[in-house]
């Protein structure tokens, strides 16, 4: 495992209690504003010092609360991505990316300057300041200068909460090279569940200071007993698929372990893995496959199982292949579709309902 973390910690009316473990790739603590994800990163980083437990990074123990150790926040070699990017308004942004290596043990080995501003598409920006630059520009110099100091990891405290819509569209695709180009364990705070979805391998969700759920985010973000966590109009699935070939109508064509689906065009190529977020709102159902519609995607599933809230509606969860779907419809609807366990199902899903946000890479 890349981290495991075991802590304790008391803020005067709030109780902080979270025992996980991280393995490679994005981690992301996932949960509502003061549900304890900042603390979390905090203690990681040794910015807080919790009053029971322990962390260990990448093998090395870096808080052991019996013991009465703790290292240092310079010591643990963790490189930390804020809300703000914090540049140096007077430095060029080649002069920001490099006061990184300031920081990087003696010896270390990583990725050039040269090779991190490829990463993060900034070659063309070098010479510039900061305040010449986008919210977006600005935070990728902010994680290429945490890149140099050569972590073992990152920690990302909500880095794209400051942007508006267009900011975030364009750092996401950043973000998801960085994943899977440099293999460095990452810890990403968010709430905002389209980023989670596009850049999680694994999400963590958090409640008044206590993990309610962990594991791959394909299965906790279909789960319909996160709904309360996610919110009714943000629940959905999240399903790995392949770039099978792109249409010259504008579509593109996918396989998903249950099937094809046709989707707005994007710019991944034939062969490229991806993952895509169908909202559960976005979904209808039925018992026969239908005939004479407008939708491209038809999808074979089995119910799973279904959750009742307080109002009319019903989330039905799926089986679609090797992955989990959920369509969110009427307690009426149910019923007149005597929807239970086993039954089958045919999901329909519109083609422009899927936004690009939701279609990610790697």
């Amino acid at each position: 495992m890349s981290l495991v973390v075991d802590i304790r910690h008391a803020f005067g009316g709030f109780a902080l209690d979270v025992s996980f473990e991280a393995p490679a790739g994005i981690t992301a603590l996932f949960g509502r504003s003061g549900s304890g994800k900042t603390s979390v990163v905090n203690a990681v980083a040794g910015l807080l010092r919790p009053r029971e437990g322990r962390i260990v990074v990448e093998g090395e123990t870096v808080f052991d609360a019996g013991a009465r150790m703790s290292l240092p926040p310079h010591r643990r070699r963790l490189g930390y991505v804020f809300q703000d990017a914090r540049l140096f308004p007077h430095l060029s942004l080649r002069q920001n990316l490099t006061y990184g290596l300031r920081f990087a043990p003696r010896g270390a080995s990583g990725p050039s300057p040269e090779e991190v501003a490829e990463l993060l598409g900034l070659t063309a920006l070098l010479d510039r300041r900061p305040g010449a630059l986008s919210g977006g520009e600005k935070q990728r110099v902010a994680i290429g200068r945490a890149l140099l100091s050569r972590p073992r990891m990152l920690l990302m405290d909500e880095p794209l909460a400051a942007l508006d819509a267009a900011r975030k569209a364009e750092i996401l695709p950043y973000l998801e090279r960085l994943r899977d180009r440099t293999g460095l364990p990452i810890l990403y705070v968010s709430h905002a569940v389209p980023e989670v979805a596009r850049l999680a391998t694994t999400v963590v969700v958090l409640d008044h200071g206590k993990v309610v759920r962990a594991g791959p985010a394909e299965r906790v973000l279909s789960d319909p007993d996160m709904v309360r966590q996610i919110g009714v109009r943000e629940a959905g699935a999240v399903l790995p698929a392949v770039v099978t070939r792109h249409h010259a109508d504008g579509l593109s064509e996918l396989e998903l372990s249950g099937g094809r689906v046709f989707l707005p065009a994007f710019d991944l190529a034939p062969g490229e893995r991806t993952r895509v977020r169908i909202l559960a709102h976005d979904v209808i159902l039925s018992r026969e496959a239908p005939v004479g519609l407008s939708a491209l995607n038809i999808l074979p599933a089995t119910v799973i199982a279904l959750r009742e809230g307080s109002g009319p509606g019903v989330m039905v969860q799926m089986q679609c292949g090797e992955d989990r779907l959920l369509a969110r419809i009427t307690r009426r609807s149910a019923d007149a579709l005597a929807l239970a366990p086993g039954v089958g199902v045919h999901a329909v899903i519109k083609s422009v309902s899927v936004a690009r946000i939701d279609i990610g890479g790697g």
